[in-house]
């Protein structure tokens, strides 16, 4: 079973203490003090990577060398996590970084809505740890933050990502063409969604396979 630990009651509001858990996998905020495990990752799986990825601007620092920028970018996402627009974490296996899996662009009012967003060492790939950790980072979306509506965007080519939303059977509402700019490319996107309703109906079977 998932268990939530935050040092604040209000989910908008959480800090760095924040942990989620599945049956094998952490999430939680990273901290300034992550950065050379996130440097380790980050730069052994650079090609594995960043053809996924929005293209870095080069007049920016770059995170997986500078450790200002790490930190940086740390303090963004905190603000993200109190302003409760974004919400990050560090996937963890076996109490090392493996990847991250995010909650981004949250909208209330009406849409009630986030898009979730992943990657993994290529080292960890294959054993279902991105699978396990979405499903958690779901749980949290519509159980702790009360969103209606969670979507995962995926170039199409990009099967290993794909993969995943096949394992945990979300639902495929099409192609959006040339949606996001990837590596330089303005590229198409799958859009994959799940419903608060849906995720009730499916709840005890997202938990016994995953949590």
């Amino acid at each position: 079973m998932t268990r939530f630990r935050t040092p604040e009651s209000h989910p908008a509001r959480t800090s760095a203490g924040l942990r989620l858990y599945g049956r094998r996998v952490l999430l939680r905020p990273l901290v300034p003090p992550d950065f050379e495990s996130w440097k380790e990752v980050r730069q052994r799986n650079h090609d594995w990577l960043t053809v996924w990825e929005p293209q870095r601007s080069p007049h920016a620092p770059d995170p997986t060398v500078d450790r200002d920028a790490f930190s940086s970018r740390c303090g963004q996402r905190d603000r993200d996590r109190q302003s409760g627009v974004g919400y990050a974490f560090g996937l963890f296996v076996d109490q090392t970084l493996a990847g991250e899996v995010n909650l981004n662009n949250v909208v209330r009012g009406a849409l009630q809505t986030g898009t979730v967003g992943y990657w993994i060492d290529q080292a960890k790939a294959g054993q279902a740890y991105v699978a396990e950790g979405v499903v958690v980072a779901l749980r949290y979306a519509f159980e702790e933050l009360g969103l209606h509506r969670v979507e995962v965007c995926i170039v199409p080519r990009n099967h290993n990502s794909r993969r995943v939303m096949e394992k945990l059977a979300i639902r495929d509402e099409g192609t959006a063409q040339r949606f996001l700019e990837i590596n330089g490319v303005w590229e198409d996107h799958v859009r994959y969604g799940i419903t608060v309703e849906e995720w009730q109906a499916r709840r005890d079977e997202f938990v016994s396979t995953w949590l």
